[in-house]
């Protein structure tokens, strides 16, 4: 069978895992009953075994997607000689239901508008990474799924009934205009079929949406103008991707889409990297979703409580720790052969030394939107600041989490620098919390001097990617000016930039990461967030008119519903990677913030992150607390 473009899946979700619908009708992706967990839906991975659930017409058709206006609730037209008509797909959130606890459920709507026209339904759940077939049995209303210890209802009124095998179900029915029928699958239990009550679901989660989603008057919008509802639906992808119980953001909600066709750079993304933090932190509150970034905050704080400061794991579990341990699905030949299928990440057991500023800077933007930090919190950060001091000039895996022998990758020093700096100003703005200040401040000109003396090379008049590198270049240099190391018109950034459109840009603009060995074969593809960090750089630098060139051509290859994989293919233009993924979106949002402050500013230039207001203006107290920001 065939494998569905990445750009033509739309995605839906409850706040605990999300499911992937194909522009043909097919649920080819769902995990349940959380995003970590095993799938039950998994086409994307394998075609022929993986599990699917479709309604589609049984003759040739044409179809389109949209999401109901700023919202997660997906429509599917199709179009047929005969006719057409639209399946609406969503998943209740707690806040649609009128339970505390709702069961893991998708609602399936399917409304003829041109008919008689017939319609197929193909449902073949297979439980743990289709490591299960499950035995489908008749109910009074529908199927029921029945594995060792899983079970999958679907209720309908629709005529469906098992298959000859007694491992699906393969029906069709024919609509009448006007016609409506209802798809119910309940995971664990069954939803009791009711269609006015499903319609009334439905009506309550476009609601719960819309009342979520950013909204504006068109004024003092930090997104306002053409990219608005670009940003407005990256900030709805980032929300489907924050687990509701935990606050935990995971980097994508699907497993194993590969970097490269064929290659073996296929990732297991479904859970928390702490690397997220700041830039999450940021964009949300931007937007005005103070709760959120607030809530991720604390979610950061309370890991690195579990750990000592040495060894926090740069990634979680959406749940805390976790089994993250790294396996190989044999059973699945991979989205359009390209294994291996892995579960869990062995990033988990990385050293990452990056990760330690990011999460400095996500405090200290969390901070100016109003978050306090308690005395125990600020405890917390001392310790990391402290070993920050001490382990600054170690080498480590780094951003891009090389499998190769660890090195002493410029970037990770500009966070460890980040770290420090972050950490002075808060407690320097603030009464009644003690910090080591003196030695704080040594061990950040210590950072300073060497990164500027080992890791900027003359030769390329650019930072390069690790120490002893005289010619090797990083995209994550392009942070340089966003976290304030450097000013944006210091001759190095401007060198930097340079440098990497000279040599990490492709002919369609797009950006690769880095050059040199990572430890893998293969090569990856132009990556999304990479491409971004171009454009808010530029946009910092005061280079507007080439950043909105840039940003507008990247936006190029967002998917017809605005979301965005990891990659880029440079030969084919096709997304790939895992799909959606938080930080293309992240890195949307902060481009399109980065460029509206050019736009706004005379001068054509923002300030880096975290630097648009000192922090002289946080009350004196022993809880840090800023004056509310434009966003609250």
């Amino acid at each position: 069978m065939q494998y569905t473009p990445l750009a033509e899946y739309g995605a839906i979700g409850d706040g605990n895992t999300v499911a992937l619908v194909g522009r043909d009708g097919s649920i080819d992706w769902c995990p349940f009953p959380h995003v970590e967990s095993p799938s039950v839906f998994a086409a994307i991975l394998d075609a022929d075994r993986g599990g699917r659930f479709a309604v589609r017409p049984t003759s040739s058709f044409e179809s389109v997607q949209r999401y109901r206006d700023r919202t997660t609730v997906l429509e599917t037209t199709f179009r047929t000689a005969d006719g057409e008509a639209t399946v609406t797909d969503f998943m209740p959130v707690a806040e649609a239901t009128e339970s505390d606890d709702p069961l893991p459920a998708v609602y399936r709507r399917l409304e003829c508008e041109d008919g008689p026209l017939e319609f197929e339904v193909q449902f073949e759940p297979r439980f743990d990474y289709a490591r299960e077939v499950p035995e489908i049995e008749p109910t009074a209303e529908g199927v029921v799924a029945l594995g060792d210890d899983e079970r999958a209802v679907l209720s309908s009124d629709l005529p469906i009934e098992p298959s000859a095998d007694g491992h699906g179900v393969s029906a069709t029915v024919t609509l009448e205009t006007g016609e409506q029928r209802w798809l119910a699958l309940g995971y664990g239990e069954e939803i009791p079929f009711s269609p006015a009550a499903h319609r009334e679901t439905l009506q309550r989660t476009v609601d719960y949406w819309q009342e979520w989603v950013h909204d504006c008057d068109g004024t003092d919008c930090p997104v306002g103008g053409r990219w608005h509802d670009l940003a407005v639906r990256s900030a709805l992808v980032l929300k489907l991707l924050i687990h509701q119980e935990t606050g935990a953001v995971c980097a994508a909600p699907t497993t194993s889409l590969p970097e490269d066709l064929g290659g073996v750079r296929n990732w297991d993304y479904r859970y928390n990297w702490i690397r997220d933090a700041a830039f999450t932190v940021r964009s949300l509150s931007e937007l005005g979703h103070l709760a959120e970034a607030r809530s991720y905050f604390q979610l950061c704080l309370d890991h690195c409580r579990q750990h000592d400061p040495a060894a926090v794991p740069p990634v979680y579990g959406l749940h805390g720790g976790g089994d993250l341990e790294e396996r190989v699905l044999d059973h699945l030949e991979g989205y359009r052969g390209s294994a291996p299928v892995r579960i869990g990440n062995a990033a988990r057991d990385q050293h990452q030394l990056d990760v330690y500023g990011e999460l400095i800077l996500a405090i200290y933007e969390a901070v100016r939107y109003g978050q306090p930090v308690t005395p125990d919190d600020w405890a917390v950060m001392c310790d990391l600041i402290d070993y920050v001091c001490e382990g600054w000039d170690e080498p480590d895996a780094g951003i891009w989490e090389v499998r190769s022998d660890p090195q002493q990758f410029v970037y990770s020093k500009v966070m460890c620098w980040t770290a420090l700096d972050r950490g002075i100003e808060l407690a320097e703005t603030a009464d009644g919390i003690d910090a080591p200040l003196e030695r704080w401040r040594t061990c950040r000109a210590d950072v300073r001097a060497a990164i500027l003396e080992r890791g900027f090379s003359e030769r390329t008049n650019s930072f390069v990617r690790a120490f002893g590198d005289d010619d090797t270049l990083d995209s994550a240099n392009l942070l340089v000016p966003v976290v304030g190391f450097l000013p944006p018109d210091d001759e190095r950034v401007q060198g930097t930039i340079d440098a990497t459109i000279d040599r990490l840009v492709t002919d369609d603009g797009l950006v690769r990461r880095y050059e040199g060995d990572d430890g893998l074969p293969g090569t990856d593809s132009p990556f999304v967030v990479s491409s971004f960090w171009l454009v808010t750089a530029l946009a910092l630098a005061g280079r507007t008119e080439e950043a909105t060139e840039r940003f507008e051509a990247i936006l190029e290859y967002t998917s017809p519903l605005g979301l965005l994989a990891e990659a880029v293919d440079p030969e084919t233009g096709d997304q790939r990677g895992n799909f959606p993924q938080a930080y293309s979106h992240i890195g949307l949002l902060n481009a399109a913030l980065a460029l509206a402050d050019a736009d706004r500013s005379s001068a054509g230039s923002s300030a880096p992150l975290g630097r648009e207001e000192s922090l002289e203006d946080l009350d004196a107290s022993t809880e840090i607390v800023r004056r509310p920001t434009r966003s609250e």
